[in-house]
């Protein structure tokens, strides 16, 4: 029986799935903090037995859209990042010599390293988006620019959710145009036009 913290899950899933386009291969980096699921202080009272629950959804979602997952690690290992060999690869991105475990690396990503086909630490990634459980705060493992991503569901469990997707920078100031239905490259544009 699943619990009501995966079926939340779900549904926040659910809902980024209708606002994000993702890419084949692109990474998706979970913050999630197992005791503020179960209702604690961060770092004080998770279990390897909520982030199995969590887990299951995550990797659903994953195949679903065939993009990696990121696993962020607590402070007591910098934050850093379980993730697949082949991510890692893919990416250019060393792994560190460290294996998460609960009360260092916390439960989410001690879980998922032992879920995982071929997991692997790095200090560090750039997501193309992500989901923050709890507060962990994922920031420093996504793509500038992060956008925020508001879903219906609030909480998973206690814990405080959050999402983002990112995009490019803009660059160009006022004169530049960033929907490309909008610019219509043909001859006759002059510079009053926005295209030099």
């Amino acid at each position: 029986m699943q619990t009501l913290w995966e079926l939340q899950l779900e549904e926040v899933l659910s809902e980024l799935e209708q606002q994000i386009q993702f890419k084949k291969g692109q990474v998706f980096v979970i913050g999630c903090s197992t005791s503020e699921v179960a209702g604690q202080r961060i770092g004080t009272g998770g279990g390897l037995d909520i982030a199995e629950s969590l887990y299951k959804p995550l990797e659903k979602f994953a195949a679903r859209h065939r993009i990696f997952l990121a696993f962020q690690g607590c402070e007591h290992i910098n934050r850093a990042i379980t993730i697949e060999r082949q991510a890692a690869e893919k990416y250019g991105l060393e792994p560190v010599t460290v294996i998460p475990v609960p009360k260092a690396g916390g439960s989410m990503s001690a879980y998922a390293f032992t879920a995982m086909n071929d997991p692997v630490v790095v200090e560090e990634i750039q997501a193309h988006a992500g989901i923050d459980i709890g507060q962990t705060m994922i920031g420093m493992h996504l793509k500038r620019v992060a956008v925020p991503l508001r879903t219906s569901v609030k909480l998973i469990g206690e814990a405080i959710v959050s999402a983002a997707t990112t995009r490019p920078k803009l660059i160009g100031g006022e004169r530049a145009r960033y929907n490309r239905q909008l610019v219509h490259l043909q001859e006759g544009f002059t510079d009053g036009d926005g295209i030099d």
